[in-house]
């Protein structure tokens, strides 16, 4: 079986008002331009931002005539030009052959709030999962979103994917709760100008030795452009930090020969598990008074 996948990591130009006809058909439409490009480099699975179709600013959806929060009314959002995106990008993935991971608002029943979501779409072009967006911000929580329920774990040729959004990079447990999960690579989508929160991402390939997909908007790509980090946490591939839309290509080799990717996966991983597990259980000092922690010397 094939241990080695070619993936791609997309910087988009996210849009942020879900009202805006036009915006949003441009955004499907560079989304699906970028889905040619990473299938012609040989990717087998691209990831996209969080919202690559849209993220809702909270100025456009939450905010009221005096400038207060106020809870927003989805009524106003085009959700009949998003199921048309949504269908256009998953059609093109069955196309190309292409795994393709991408952000939207997912319309929940009425009175309930929207999911902030990530939709996995199969290279057949169906859409086999979805992640909602667990960890939310004060302001997603109190006037934009539903909270999603779970963790989200797909396998693609044999390799096992996470899935977190944004805000979630804050939430350790989150990282390593799929760890123990057992996953190969985490797909991190964000919508965020942010240096510290790549950061982040690159610390959990390190803490945790899987391979990350950070994937951040066009717009934003200048302060950390969008990237996938090795285990270990070396950066294998970035876009460029121009502003454009682009998208980074790498392989997730299971077998990989890369000094620091191999002593990540053959022998950092497995020893912090056994760490984990009580291996040094048996091997605590008994008897002697001198491990008395209030003895200086």
């Amino acid at each position: 079986m094939a241990r080695t996948l070619r993936m791609a990591v997309a910087q988009s130009t996210v849009p942020e008002d879900p009202t805006d006809r036009g915006a949003l058909r441009a955004a499907g439409q560079e989304v699906r331009a970028l889905m040619v490009e990473a299938a012609g480099a040989g990717a087998r699975l691209v990831q996209f931002p969080e919202g690559a179709v849209t993220y809702p600013s909270k100025h456009v959806m939450a905010t009221g005539p005096a400038g207060e929060r106020v809870p927003a009314d989805w009524g106003r959002a085009a959700w009949d030009v998003l199921r048309e995106e949504a269908e256009s990008i998953a059609a093109l993935a069955g196309k190309l052959g292409l795994w393709t991971v991408f952000g939207s608002i997912h319309p929940l029943t009425p009175p309930n709030r929207p999911h902030n979501s990530l939709y996995v779409v199969s290279d057949r072009g169906q859409p086999v999962a979805r992640y909602d967006k667990r960890y939310l911000s004060h302001t997603e929580v109190s006037y934009l979103y539903s909270p999603g329920r779970q963790p989200l774990v797909v396998e693609v040729d044999g390799l096992r994917f996470g899935f977190a959004l944004c805000i979630e990079a804050n939430f350790p447990e989150v990282f390593a709760e799929y760890e123990r999960l057992d996953v190969d690579c985490v797909l991190l989508s964000v919508m965020l100008d942010d240096v510290p929160r790549a950061r982040v991402a690159q610390a959990y390939g390190t803490l945790h030795n899987y391979w990350l997909g950070y994937s951040v908007p066009a717009q934003f790509s200048a302060t950390a452009p969008s990237g996938i980090v090795a285990p270990g946490g070396r950066w294998l591939a970035r876009c460029p930090a121009d502003g454009r839309p682009a998208v980074a290509i790498a392989d997730i080799d299971l077998d990989s020969q890369d000094e620091d990717i191999s002593m990540a996966v053959r022998y950092a991983r497995p020893w912090r598990r056994s760490a984990r597990a009580g291996l040094y259980d048996d091997r605590l000092p008994v008897g002697d008074a001198r491990s008395d922690t209030r003895t200086a010397f």
